[in-house]
C-alpha cells in the first residue's frame, strides 16, 4: 500500500490521522484516534487493546480488516498503527457505546466526499488545511507561512529520497543536522526550549523562526540539486551547509535587532497572550462616579 497523502482530519476538535490509498481509492483512518474520539477515554490505546481482544474472542471480522500503516505521531516520527477503511470503521463504531456515533458516521461520509472533490481540485485541500490551522487559533499570516513550509519540506524530502536517504530515522538525522546548523541546538534541545513534548516543532515556531527554517531547508534542497549527494553521509554534509546559510542570516538579524530570533515562545504562549489582549481590548469603559472624582 502506497504511503502517500498522509493527512490529519478534525472531528469535534480531535485530530484523526488518515491516509489516502491511491490504488484502492479509500481513506484509512487511525483506529486509536477514532476510538479516542468516540470513547473519550483517557487512554485510547489501552481501550482499543481491550476492545480488540474482545472482538477477537467474538470472532469479529473487524480486527482482521484492520491494516498496519505507518502514520505520523505527535513527535513527528512515523510508527506502525492499526488503520481501517470506512466500512470497517462503521462496524467498529457499533462496538463503542458513544453519543458521537451518529455524528461520526456523517463526518466519515463528508470526509470521503471532500477527498473526491480535492482530487479534482487540489487547491481545496490547501484551503482545508488553512481552515484547520485557523480553527486552532493561528493567525492567517502564520498559516500562510506554515503552508509554504510544508511545500518546502516536501521538496526537501523528495530530494533526500532521490539521494538514497531512507525515510524515518535517516530523515530525522538530516533534519537534526539542519536544525543544529541554523539554531545552534539539536531538534530535541529546540523542543525543550519551547517546552514541547510530543507537539510538532514547526507548529510552535514564530513567523521569523519559520522563515529561517524554510530558508535552511530550501538552501539544502538547492545545494543537493547542484552536488547530487549519494547516501546519508554525503547528504548530511549538504544539510549542514544549507543550515549554516540560515544560521548566518539569523546572526545578522540578531546583531541588527539586539534580540534573539529563537525564543521559548510556543503556540500555547501566543494563544494565551492573544486571548488576554482580546479580553483587555473588549473590556467596556467604566465611567467614574462623582465620588471617585475627588
Amino acid at each position: 500500500m502506497e504511503q502517500k497523502g498522509k493527512h490529519l482530519a478534525i472531528f469535534e476538535g480531535k485530530q484523526i490521522r488518515r491516509h489516502w490509498d491511491d490504488k484502492s481509492e479509500k481513506w484509512y483512518f487511525s483506529v486509536v484516534d477514532v476510538v479516542g474520539a468516540l470513547s473519550e477515554s483517557i487512554d485510547p490505546r489501552n481501550y482499543w487493546k481491550v476492545l480488540k481482544n474482545r472482538l477477537k474472542d467474538e470472532n469479529s471480522e473487524v480486527v482482521t480488516k484492520c491494516n498496519q500503516l505507518k502514520m505520523q505521531a505527535a513527535d513527528g516520527k512515523f510508527y506502525l498503527t492499526d488503520a481501517a477503511d470506512t466500512e470497517a470503521l462503521l462496524r467498529l463504531i457499533q462496538s463503542i457505546p458513544s453519543p458521537n456515533a451518529e455524528p461520526f458516521k456523517l463526518w466519515l461520509a463528508r470526509v470521503g466526499y471532500e477527498r473526491l472533490e480535492e482530487t479534482a481540485d487540489p487547491e481545496l485541500a490547501i484551503k482545508r488545511a488553512l481552515r484547520t490551522y485557523i480553527q486552532k487559533g493561528h493567525s492567517p499570516e502564520w498559516v500562510n507561512l506554515r503552508l509554504k513550509s510544508i511545500e518546502i519540506r516536501k521538496d526537501l524530502t523528495d530530494e533526500w529520497e532521490k539521494s538514497g536517504v531512507k525515510e524515518g530515522f535517516e530523515f530525522a538525522i538530516l533534519t537534526d543536522e539542519i536544525t543544529r546548523a541554523w539554531t545552534g541546538m539539536t531538534t530535541r534541545e529546540y523542543k525543550k526550549l519551547k517546552d514541547l513534548k510530543k507537539e510538532n516543532l514547526r507548529d510552535n515556531m514564530t513567523n521569523l523562526e519559520l522563515v529561517l527554517n524554510m530558508l535552511a531547508e530550501t538552501a539544502t534542497t538547492e545545494i543537493s540539486h547542484k552536488v547530487e549527494p549519494k547516501g546519508l553521509a554525503q547528504s548530511k554534509k549538504v544539510a549542514k551547509e544549507g543550515g549554516e546559510i540560515a544560521g548566518s542570516a539569523r546572526k545578522q538579524i540578531e546583531n541588527k535587532t539586539g534580540k534573539p530570533v529563537i525564543t521559548g515562545e510556543n503556540f500555547r504562549n501566543r494563544k494565551n497572550k492573544l486571548l488576554k489582549h482580546k479580553r483587555y481590548v473588549r473590556r467596556p469603559l467604566r465611567v467614574a462616579t462623582s465620588k471617585e472624582n475627588f
